[in-house]
């Protein structure tokens, strides 16, 4: 493994660190500047700003990417993020923490910056690959990021913020001091129509190679926030859990989560390619989906995080096939889209998981999967696209 993807995989751990650093003690703090219990609906408001600016930015900062190099975007959203984490450590009003929240929206949309780098530097082959090592970073910065912040807040409530600033600086050096720019920016003159973000998405959609994967790329996306959303509404109604059984059930998924993206995408992405290692994914996913439907004891959630960790295979190997769609000089671009679509489905899964859990709890606590499970069924005639251009592409040579 080279220095410079040492790096980036190392920037993206961090950033998902400094990220969850402050989800425990949100709540807390805003109850501190509102003064009253009741901060549901500040709260919603604040991850909604979040997801949107990501929406919003993460196609304009992959594109900017391609037109004047990824270090320079990644050196200014860390430090943007810097500033802002600091400024919302001390901040006394709450308006100012929400345009922090919103700011920080902004600058985390440099995930897709961190993507495009990753496929500037990888092969083809080795992309599905290292697309799940940025996954496995990004899963273990999200276990370490709300235990840390946990622990922190029991000294000092606004504590996660400084360590969260203390993390984006320590990026920044990185950043500056050993990460090399990763390719030759285009230097493409810029037209107001350039910042537009949702050019890239109609730029994506307009693509024939890439439209059906990109379709594939927003099922794929819902069925990763549906569980993230009613595991633990699930796991209380149908077996009783308390906090801590079901934070034992979520590290235990995180786990095998981060093991499944390190050791077993890259070898079965080589074994089996893209299109095969996909429909592993699938496979894995659905059934999974079906053993919680169905799962009659608390152990059964356990011993089937496993098979649901492995569903996040198909995810980096899908990432892969689009990036070879998109061609050397629209990497930016497309992690942009990519990274813009995933905030898209970050509202639309929760409120698709948690309408059907309200409407069908207390009559079948399990149908929530049943309705996961079904969203996979576009992917079939996806997948059958795909083999039939793998059959015609050695007839077209």
């Amino acid at each position: 493994m080279n220095r410079s993807l040492l790096v980036i995989i190392g920037v993206v751990a961090l950033d998902a660190v400094g990220i969850g650093l402050i989800f425990p003690i949100l709540p807390s703090l805003l109850d501190e500047l509102t003064g009253h219990g009741e901060v549901s609906t500040i709260y919603g408001v604040i991850i909604a700003a979040y997801a949107a600016m990501q929406f919003l930015f993460a196609p304009i900062l992959g594109l900017l990417s391609d037109r004047i190099g990824r270090r320079p975007v990644l050196i200014a959203s860390l430090a943007g993020a810097t500033i802002d984490y600091l400024i919302m450590a001390f901040t006394p009003a709450l308006w100012v923490l929400v345009a922090g929240r919103i700011i920080a929206g902004i600058t985390g949309a440099s995930m897709s910056v961190a993507g495009a780098y990753i496929a500037d530097i990888s092969a083809e082959q080795e992309r599905a690959q290292r697309f799940s090592w940025m996954s496995a970073a990004f899963g273990v910065g999200f276990i370490v990021g709300p235990i840390l912040g946990g622990l922190l807040s029991t000294y000092f409530l606004r504590a996660p913020f400084l360590a969260a600033a203390g993390l984006n600086a320590l990026n920044l050096v990185l950043a500056l001091t050993v990460l090399k720019e990763s390719r030759t920016p285009s230097r493409e003159t810029f037209e107001l129509g350039t910042l537009n973000p949702f050019a890239p998405l109609k730029w994506a959609f307009s693509f024939a190679a890439l439209a059906p994967l990109l379709a594939l790329f927003l099922i794929f996306a819902i069925n990763g926030d549906i569980p993230g959303t009613i595991a633990v509404l699930y796991g209380q109604a149908k077996f009783h859990f308390d906090g801590v059984t079901v934070g034992l059930w979520l590290a235990t998924f995180g786990i095998c989560h981060t093991l499944a993206q390190a050791f077993v995408t890259g070898p079965l992405s080589r074994r089996l390619g893209d299109r095969g290692t996909m429909i592993v994914g699938i496979g894995a996913d659905v059934l999974a989906f079906l053993g919680f439907a169905f799962a009659t004891q608390g152990w059964m959630a356990f011993a089937l995080s496993p098979l649901s960790a492995l569903g996040g295979v198909g995810l980096p190997a899908l990432q892969s096939l689009m990036s070879a769609q998109a061609g050397e000089d629209r990497q930016g671009e497309l992690q942009g889209v990519l990274a813009s679509a995933q905030s898209l489905t970050s509202i639309a899964g929760p409120l698709i998981g948690t309408t059907v859990f309200a409407l069908t709890a207390p009559a079948f606590p399990g149908a929530v999967w049943l309705v996961a499970a079904a969203l996979y069924l576009p992917a079939i005639p996806v997948l059958g696209w795909l083999s039939r251009r793998r059959r015609a592409a050695p007839a077209a040579a």
